[in-house]
């Protein structure tokens, strides 16, 4: 009975999900290099899964984030280095039929007087609007789960004169459901946006001889923000060991440093 209970739920839950949600089909990072006066232009493609129609509602809000998780959503103007004044929708709200889709369009007009190099940023959050309905339910709590997306508009101006500057914060290995993971928590602490990834190069510790190289997946990082890269070394045997941490960016900047990397046998 309770197996039948749960397969009932688990197929109410699965067919719910067939009748309700976005997705945002270009992209959650559109990023832009910009020149003092000048206009760009953009758009935001947006898609209806559901079958009923569904209304979006569209604002700008700061956003940052650290290497621990946790992400700030806030008003603008709470960094030096929003972008949100310049941005212009076409509109803030529209309405799709189910399965339908639609662009919204925004202008980014780059101000005649920006003076510091390097990335300015804010995000488009995109979120369905609930229709509020009468009920003739008994009093109690309805928990209502909505997804909205966070698009990044970054803008990059003078880039020539800006740069990266990665700094190492923590190093960790832990292991979690059967796999070793070293957690390393880079931040930025240039003026420019940028996308590196973290490799680690093990050493053994008396010989010197390498026990390989292994490396995270490619994340942005925006400046004064700090994220977390995770590194699989599963097949890095139990001991003491030397090693290098490499963030390497998209240009090819280098940022190194050497451990000393305990693998617990554990």
């Amino acid at each position: 009975m309770i197996k039948r209970i749960l397969l009932l739920i688990t197929l109410i839950l699965q067919f719910s999900f067939l009748h309700a949600g976005i997705v945002i089909l270009n992209g959650l990072t559109h990023s832009y290099t910009v020149e003092n006066g000048k206009v760009y232009k953009g758009k935001i493609a947006i898609e209806n899964t559901g079958s009923q129609p569904q209304s979006i509602k569209l604002f700008l809000q700061d956003f940052s984030y650290t290497a621990d998780g946790t992400t700030h959503y806030t008003a603008l103007h709470s960094h030096k280095r929003s972008n949100g004044d310049w941005i212009k929708f076409n509109t803030n709200l529209v309405t799709l039929k189910g399965r339908e889709k639609t662009e919204v369009f925004y202008e980014i007009a780059i101000p005649d007087h920006v003076k510091d190099p390097g990335s300015y940023w804010s995000v488009v959050i995109v979120e369905p609007v609930e229709d509020i309905k009468p009920s003739d339910n008994k009093p109690g709590v309805n928990i209502t789960s909505v997804i909205r997306y966070a698009i990044q508009i970054i803008t990059n101006y003078d880039t020539e004169k800006a740069k990266p500057d990665l700094k190492f914060e923590s190093v960790k290995v832990e292991k979690e459901d059967g796999k070793r993971t070293a957690r390393i928590a880079i931040a930025n602490n240039g003026n420019l946006y940028c996308k590196p990834t973290a490799s680690l190069e093990v050493y053994n510790r008396t010989t010197g001889a390498k026990v390989g190289t292994f490396s995270s997946l490619t994340m942005g990082l925006l400046p004064s923000t700090s994220k977390t890269f995770y590194i699989d070394i599963s097949k890095v045997p139990p001991a003491q060991y030397k090693a290098t941490i490499i963030a390497t960016d998209e240009d090819e900047n280098a940022f190194a440093l050497n451990v000393e990397l305990e693998v617990k046998n554990d």
